[in-house]
């Protein structure tokens, strides 16, 4: 290529040398004229030399164009490549960043439930060990009153009087086993209700007849075949209305209904009490001497009626840790109604193994006692 310039540019200069003409002379006219002939075959040698050059340098240049537009072509593609491959990447690490968020959250969310979980069961578990004190106290202070009457019962018990509560064998055995199994706690050992089902059976009263209800007898049998505790059936609604409503309708009718509840729940605690433990009394309360100086009962309020009676016994309704003084009277009644339920769930538990005629006297015998307690009789030892 650079060859080729060089002879273009020594043609160049050369060019006016060859359309030089010399001016003629008429003198010389005739010998002058061959030498111009002799020089026209060299000018056309140079210009077609010159126009070889051209064309060999516009070819060149059209090369070096097309060479040139095939190269940036090339790093055209290669960059799109290039720029490919990158959107690639960034998708890919866009998409590894959503998941290491996602993972983050979840185990963030994880985190904070696991926490709450473990808060919930400790306060549970709280809850819980708290109710367990307060029971266990309760425990403690109902023993302890126990241990109160207990002593209160052997001091009070002599040869010439003795106590019937402390002398069990001195009542009737159908007595000692269904009334006071049931008079102070709401669970009997399985012992005293085979001892109640083998060995003890309900006598007729001396000097009393006696003789089945045809009615009350079908509605018993038709319940024995099924025992159950609703009160839809015909045997229990009878009693519901005839005794236990009527027995448990005290002047307190809402602590009534709860009594009501429990005593149907098998929930409700009796238990005795000392004197030391009851209520601050009132100025009006009556107080009465007893022997050798000591003082005898204080007359307080009863939570059921009302009125100022000397309360020995105190109700709990379930496990609330809520207790209510409560009048001999009004345990007669809630004693009635707990010895009829606690005899009817030994006939549902299979418990009783007696003749139909003797379970039959027998409820008859604990709704009389019923009839009693809500007429205002109970025994003196109440």
């Amino acid at each position: 290529m650079r060859r080729g310039q060089a002879c273009f540019e020594e043609d160049s200069q050369k060019q006016p040398a060859v359309g030089h003409w010399k001016p003629l002379m008429l003198s010389k006219g005739s010998k002058e004229e061959p030498e111009a002939e002799c020089q026209d075959p060299g000018g056309d040698e140079s210009q077609s030399t010159e126009q070889l050059n051209v064309s060999r340098l516009r070819s060149s240049s059209v090369e070096i164009r097309e060479k040139g537009s095939e190269f940036l072509k090339e790093e055209l593609h290669k960059a799109q490549k290039e720029l490919k491959l990158k959107d690639k990447e960034c998708e890919r690490l866009s998409k590894v960043r959503e998941q290491l968020e996602q993972e983050l959250e979840e185990l963030t969310a994880s985190l904070f439930e696991e926490a709450h979980k473990m808060v919930r069961e400790a306060n549970t578990k709280q809850a819980a060990s708290e109710k367990q004190l307060r029971e266990a106290r309760g425990k403690i202070d109902m023993l302890q009153a126990e241990v109160t009457a207990l002593k209160t019962l052997v001091i009070t018990s002599t040869p010439s009087s003795p106590n019937r509560e402390l002398h069990p064998q001195l009542q009737s055995p159908t007595k000692a086993v269904f009334r006071k199994g049931h008079g102070r706690n709401k669970s009997t050992s399985s012992a005293v209700v085979a001892a109640a089902s083998q060995s003890v059976t309900p006598e007729p009263v001396s000097h009393e007849c006696k003789e089945v209800d045809s009615i009350l007898f079908a509605e018993f049998q038709a319940w024995k075949e099924s025992p159950t505790l609703d009160k839809s059936c015909s045997f229990l609604d009878r009693i519901y209305r005839e005794d236990v409503g009527p027995c448990l309708d005290f002047t307190k009718q809402e602590l009534s209904e709860l009594v009501r509840a429990a005593v149907e729940q098998n929930t409700l605690t009796i238990e005795p009490v000392a004197s030391q433990t009851l209520p601050v009394v009132k100025v009006s309360a009556v107080e009465c001497g007893g022997p050798n100086g000591f003082r005898s009962q204080i007359v307080t309020k009863c939570a059921l009626s009302g009125l100022p009676r000397t309360c020995k016994h105190r109700i709990m309704l379930g496990d609330s840790g809520n207790y209510y003084y409560i009048s001999p009277s009004c345990r007669a009644r809630i004693t009635a109604v707990c010895n009829f339920f606690t005899y009817i769930r030994y006939i549902q538990q299979g418990l009783v193994r007696q003749d139909v005629e003797l379970m039959y006297w027998e409820v008859m015998r604990l709704r009389r006692e019923m009839s009693l307690a809500k007429l205002g009789f109970f025994p003196s030892e109440m």
